[in-house]
């Protein structure tokens, strides 16, 4: 392992809030990018007041709660740096930073930004090597192209809700925003390939991500059934479309998961179950066969998966190299012996004391891993620093900015709040 990040030296200037756009730029953070997050002064980002729960402690100005749970999901290692767009003085701080930045993020609605000049040809005037990523509801063009997206409409829209739930039942949302976590992990990959692009040839390009066009592409096998098959799929509860059995089975306390790829994994749960002949059958001997006859299968093995108790058959199960599991909740997961031999649950302390909980980074690089250095920021918190250290500021004029409403820096505001009590 060296000590360079992977990102080090690259600027990003992160336009966008709630989850998608933070998501990506978090993912770029965590390899070490600057990643400076521009915020609205006064409420800033949408996420920091979705809760409870809030982070108990320090709030971020006196008198107001704290950051919430969902906020501090995806803003780690960044920057808060707080301007008003809407004063003419805001966008040309905004203009500046981006003549010096590698990568700019933005999730506003379609045009949103060119009424400040901010779009993605006039800043590319001004720095032409910039990647500019947008992330909308439903693309640069097309026939959504004005209409403003949320992860669940794109979850309905994009078919998924039509394959999630029982069968027989309402169609149902994925427990998390997976199209804007899906949606932000694609937009950071596109804009390293960008990246790449521009620092071999100079030339920046604009990078167009929507959560439609990602929640189609997520649909995987599934997109691939209707376009071989020419038949939409429909929900199937726990069960797999097209592997058999791979579905959730009762036991006699509860329930567990059994995930079977193969043949031999199929054999294999059948000595373990006892019933060795089973997997001779000719209607079981193959998946192709045991899909046809799914109905039969599955309830003479949920006959025999009530008999035992979870754990000793998820053990009998993994000995036997079948792949099983329980059917965990967030909490037990997170407290696992995985999560802690894995790294999973990282703490920051912040200069007040206050523990802050954080999700690492999944993947685990060799030579250039991700970093958690610091605590997703409080509103404004680095707002006089990041315009110092990025366009060399002077005093005298953050002091007339920070007068005049343009910039909020939580220092001044504490200031305030402690010269008013």
């Amino acid at each position: 392992m060296t000590d360079t990040m992977a990102l080090d030296g690259v600027k990003v200037l992160d336009l966008s809030r709630v989850l998608a756009g933070p998501w990506c730029t978090q993912i770029l953070a965590d390899f070490g990018a600057d990643v400076v997050k521009i915020e609205a002064p006064g409420d800033g980002d949408d996420t920091r007041s979705w809760g409870p729960p809030y982070l108990t402690g320090d709030s971020d100005f006196a008198g107001e709660k704290g950051e919430s749970a969902y906020y501090l999901s995806c803003n780690r290692n960044k920057r808060s740096v707080a301007i008003n767009l809407a004063d003419p003085r805001g966008a040309d701080l905004i203009r500046r930073l981006a003549a010096e930045a590698d990568i700019l993020v933005e999730n506003f609605k379609l045009g949103g930004l060119r009424k400040y000049g901010l779009d993605y040809a006039s800043l590319r005037a001004v720095n032409p090597r910039l990647v500019y990523t947008s992330i909308t509801g439903f693309g640069q063009d097309g026939p959504y192209a004005a209409r403003a997206g949320y992860d669940f409409v794109a979850q309905a829209m994009g078919g998924l809700m039509s394959i999630t739930g029982e069968t027989g039942g309402p169609p149902l949302k994925v427990g998390v925003a997976i199209t804007d976590l899906s949606t932000g992990m694609y937009a950071a990959t596109s804009t390293l390939m960008a990246l790449r692009h521009a620092e071999r040839t100079g030339e920046g390009q604009h990078v167009d991500c929507s959560l439609l066009d990602t929640q189609i592409a997520m649909l995987a096998n599934q997109a691939l059934t209707y376009l071989v098959g020419g038949q939409a799929p429909g929900r199937l509860g726990n069960a797999h479309p097209t592997v058999v059995p791979y579905r959730l089975f009762d036991t006699a306390d509860g329930a567990i998961v059994i995930a079977v790829g193969n043949n031999g994994q199929f054999r294999n749960l059948c000595r373990t179950l006892g019933v060795p002949d089973m997997a001779d059958d000719p209607l079981y001997a193959t998946n192709g066969e045991r899909v046809i006859h799914r109905d039969g299968l599955e309830a003479r093995l949920t006959e025999l998966t009530r008999a035992w108790q979870s754990v000793p058959l998820t053990e009998a199960l993994l000995a036997n190299g079948v792949p099983a599991g329980p059917v965990n909740d967030v909490g037990e997961i997170l407290t696992d012996p995985f999560a802690k031999a894995r790294g999973t649950v990282h703490h920051f302390t912040r200069e007040d004391g206050e523990r802050v909980p954080s999700v690492a980074y999944p993947g685990k690089l060799s030579a250039t891993p991700a970093t958690f250095r610091s605590a997703p920021p409080r509103l404004g918190e680095h707002s006089r620093a990041a315009l110092i250290d990025w366009l060399g500021v002077p005093p005298a004029e953050l002091d007339a900015l920070a007068a005049a409403g343009v910039i909020a820096d939580r220092a001044d505001r504490l200031a305030d709040e402690g010269e008013r009590i």
